[in-house]
């Protein structure tokens, strides 16, 4: 019950946040898959379903940006904005997985490399494949970035922890 209840106070202390358009999308999982709580960026309405308790809340919205992020000190590449960040704790029987959606003000070779330097100074192991990076945290953990060109100087990326 406690862990819901973490959920439920971290979508609603992100949720207090108050920021112009564009804004970010937040959903949790848990349970094989049940959404546990869910924030709707575009709209703001906050999404509760835990234990003894289940509703619909309506929340300012929030932007999430390059600074909200941290993977053991590097943030996403500047000026970067969070589209959606994706929690799945994965269930009983497997290990969960977090997914965070961004956009960069730069092309997707930029921004790989940026990541790549960082992310292998404090201890991941991360080496170019597909079409981003591929490897592992300093945790031992899996670690993908994927990224596609959106016009001639923005990424869309996608960094996937876990499994």
């Amino acid at each position: 019950m406690s862990r819901q209840l973490l959920i439920a106070l971290t979508l609603l202390t992100l949720a207090g946040c108050q920021k112009s358009d564009p804004a970010t999308s937040i959903s949790i999982n848990a349970d094989s898959g049940n959404v546990l709580g869910a924030m709707d960026g575009k709209s703001g309405e906050v999404k509760l379903d835990v234990p003894g308790f289940s509703g619909k809340i309506k929340l300012p919205k929030i932007q999430l940006d390059a600074k909200n992020f941290d993977l053991n000190g590097v943030h996403l590449y500047p000026g970067s904005t969070i589209d959606t960040v994706n929690i799945d704790g994965g269930g009983k029987d497997a290990t969960g997985t977090v997914q965070v959606a961004f956009t960069s003000p730069a092309d997707p070779a930029a921004v790989q490399q940026w990541f790549q330097d960082r992310l292998n100074k404090v201890g991941f192991t991360v080496n170019p494949g597909g079409n981003g990076l591929v490897g592992t945290t300093n945790e031992n953990k899996p670690f993908a970035l994927d990224l596609s060109a959106e016009g001639t100087d923005r990424a869309k990326g996608r960094i996937t922890l876990g499994n």
